[in-house]
């Protein structure tokens, strides 16, 4: 939906073109979900019913380019700052792109991967697909269009050896929870008092100010966290 004077339609158009191609014939054989994608043009409603990506301008959550919500239906809403990402030096169609898989992999943002440490407690990984590879560099072209990388469900399978797998569809990743410059995952330690944060490559926690904010995915896993002794 496009609701960003910053973008054409036809631009946008074109973008839902390559992100079709994108989740039918890359997205949907590797994680078993496929969806029909319908360009809204600018300041049309979306159908009853219908998930729903809007673009729009400036984000309202720090340091946030991208981030989901939920429509009026109570149903999966994606938002994207077409001018947060410009000012940033972001592309649009890449965060777009980021947005979409990630809601058909985890719509409601409560998927978690229960992971065993050798000689440590266990950890919970949030099933945010795109997080550890999101940096445009790692991204492809489907007709002169950037989109984002994922990772595959291998990505989570600890037993894997080193580069015995596709990690992740462009093959970047070399091993299971590889985290890429510029990429970070949701973390949570399972333990009394433990909280979801946001981990780099280097498993150093990122900034305060990214974490938690306003409709962002990562507040939303956390008011959902309850269990397994995560607390918010």
């Amino acid at each position: 939906m496009n609701h960003s004077p910053l973008m054409k339609d036809a631009d946008l158009a074109r973008i839902v073109r390559a992100l079709q191609i994108q989740v039918t014939r890359d997205f949907a054989p590797i994680w078993g979900v496929d969806a029909e994608l319908l360009f809204n043009p600018k300041w049309a409603q979306a159908p009853p019913g219908a998930w729903q990506i809007v673009l729009l301008d400036t984000s309202d959550v720090a340091d946030d380019l991208g981030y989901h919500d939920e429509t009026d239906e109570g149903l999966p809403l994606g938002k994207v700052f077409v001018k947060s990402d410009l000012d940033a030096g972001s592309s649009v169609s890449a965060t777009v792109s980021h947005e979409l898989l990630e809601m058909l992999a985890d719509p409601d943002v409560n998927g978690v991967h229960w992971i065993e440490r050798p000689k440590g407690e266990p950890i919970l990984y949030a099933v945010e697909v795109c997080d550890p590879v999101e940096a445009d560099q790692y991204g492809y072209e489907i007709d002169g269009v950037l989109v984002s990388d994922f990772v595959t469900p291998a990505y989570f399978e600890t037993f894997h050896k080193y580069n015995s797998v596709q990690f992740d569809f462009r093959r970047h990743l070399t091993r299971p929870l590889e985290i890429l410059a510029d990429g970070y995952m949701s973390v949570c330690s399972v333990r009394t008092g433990a909280r979801w944060r946001e981990v780099t490559s280097s498993f150093r926690d990122l900034p305060a100010e990214r974490a938690g904010q306003r409709g962002s995915r990562r507040e939303r896993r956390r008011n959902r966290s309850r269990f397994a002794g995560c607390e918010v």
